[in-house]
């Protein structure tokens, strides 16, 4: 049987694809990087199914396992804590095993944090790069941002509590650059704030900032 990569909602637990109920309704088990998350969102669908941790602590012991099961012939769908698995979290070992196995790899489409920041930016989308979270270290991050294109958009995942200390980074090394702070997308609180790297730090310092976090910078002139 195939590895089932099954996008989950960001937030809204109604942005969730008819075909991604289903295969979740007919797998075997699910591989969940947070059981909790997934619980709460197959309770809100009346799915009752088998799950197994899959995250950053138990993915390479799982690996072998979850390749046997699907041997077997056992339908194993994989998610995420939110949006598309593989996208900066340890789906991808399971699904980079499943192709060294020549075991079929199907995707069922939905939503990315990502994309739906990069979208709604407002920011030119023709050529953009994604980089995941930024580094936690300071040392780390200023090279990071020195180090990043400026041809093209580029998408970034950040923590609440180190928002604030990245955009006075971000306000230092390239405060025209126009950025966008997508902010609890598809919930209740969901915002955007965009300007310019220097206000946007000026609107943002000093406030508590809470929930998912993305950053967008657009690509310069």
């Amino acid at each position: 049987m195939p590895l089932h990569i099954v996008s989950t909602p960001i937030g809204c637990m109604e942005d969730i694809t008819l075909r991604a109920i289903r295969v979740l309704k007919e797998c075997d088990l699910i591989a969940a990087e947070d059981t909790r998350r997934t619980g709460l969102l197959l309770h809100n669908y009346g799915i009752k199914k088998e799950m197994t941790s899959f995250n950053e602590f138990t993915a390479r012991q799982k690996v072998p396992h979850l390749i046997a099961l699907l041997e077997q012939g056992k339908n194993v769908a994989l998610v995420s804590d939110n949006g598309t698995p593989g996208i900066s979290d340890p789906g991808y070992l399971l699904i980079k095993a499943c192709a060294d196995s020549n075991i079929p790899i199907v995707p069922v489409p939905g939503p990315s944090a990502a994309i739906s920041a990069l979208v709604c930016s407002g920011f030119p989308t023709d050529c953009f790069v994604f980089y995941g979270f930024v580094p936690k270290k300071e040392g780390q991050k200023k090279k990071f941002f020195e180090a990043i294109e400026k041809d093209m958009s580029v998408v970034v995942y950040e923590s609440p509590y180190r928002l604030v200390k990245t955009l006075k980074l971000l306000s230092e090394l390239m405060p025209e650059r126009k950025i966008c702070i997508a902010r609890e997308m598809t919930k209740k609180f969901e915002e955007f704030v965009r300007g310019s790297a220097a206000a946007v730090y000026e609107k943002l310092n000093g406030k508590n900032i809470k929930g998912e976090i993305c950053i967008v910078l657009s690509k310069q002139p």
